[in-house]
This record gives structure tokens, sequence and C-alpha cells, in this order.
């Protein structure tokens, strides 16, 4: 079965039209090749309500798998930790851990991400759950980081349709 995915850039120079969006076209073309169905990334500021509204409005738009890029550091204006937060009802801390492992083997940095994982089972106007993964802006922790979210994506999204753990 050929599941909705989609990816949210988080940027305020990308939404600017300052910067060009380089992590999620990459991240678009993994999860596509990984066997899911992704349109383009969709843009936004930075800032946890903007990350919220986005969220709500591709899972409301069917989306299964959710992957933002950016907005996961220290900075002042990175709180796509915090938007995330206000859309999971549970939250998965074992990806974002084996994110930042799997980071921190190709950029010390990578153990300063905040980026959190979880899901969103059905909630009123929302009939199905999705996986939401935050990954940090760079097209190296995209590339890097798409596999471990492949990895589980399906058998994620299969539980939250009532699925056998097998």
């Amino acid at each position: 079965m050929t599941y909705a995915a989609a990816v949210i850039t988080v940027s305020d120079r990308s939404a600017a039209g300052s910067r060009a969006d380089a992590a999620g076209p990459l991240a678009v073309a993994e999860m596509v090749r990984g066997g899911f169905s992704c349109a383009e990334p969709l843009v936004v500021a930075d800032g946890a309500d903007s990350v919220e509204r986005a969220l709500w409005a591709v899972i409301a738009a069917g989306a299964r798998l959710v992957v933002t890029t950016g907005g996961t550091g220290v900075g002042p204006r990175d709180e796509t930790p915090e938007g995330t937060m206000r859309v999971i009802t549970q939250d998965i801390p074992g990806i974002a851990e084996e994110l930042r492992r799997v980071g921190s083997s190709q950029t010390p940095a990578a153990i300063l991400s905040r980026g959190r994982t979880g899901v969103v089972g059905p909630v009123p106007g929302i009939t199905v759950g999705a996986l939401i993964v935050n990954l940090p802006g760079s097209p190296k922790a995209v590339a890097s980081g798409i596999p471990v979210v492949l990895s589980v994506a399906r058998h994620v999204i299969e539980q939250l349709a009532g699925g056998d753990h097998g």
C-alpha cells in the first residue's frame, strides 16, 4: 500500500524567498523512493504557530507521514519542536534519539538537534493517525535521517490503523 507523506520546510529565509530550500526537495525524493506518495515541500516561516498550522493542514489533507526540516536548533526562532509538541498525542523519543546518534557519526553538531518525533492519533476532525518527525534543515541531516524514518514509518502507520505488531 502507498501511503501519503508530506514534507514541511521550516525556514524564515526560504519562506521569504531569499534562500532556496535544499533539504525539503531531498526529503521528498527520498520518501518517494521509499514508496510513499509525496507532493512538493510546504515551506513555512520559523515559529511554533506556523509549524502547528502546517502540521494540522497536511494531516487533515491525508498525510500519514510528516517530516519537517529546519527549526530544530537553539536559535531564537527555532521553534519546530514546540509547534510539533502541540500536535502529537504520543511522543516517540527513540526515533529522535536514533536520528541524533546517526547524525553525530557525521557531525558532532547533530547532538544539538532538539527535534521531536511522535504520532497524532485520531482526534476530532482527523480520522487517521500520522507519524511526525522533525529533522534538522541541512541536506546532510535529511540524507542520513530519512533512512531511519523509513525503517519504521510503515510499521507505525499500520499500528495507528490498528494493525498487529507483526
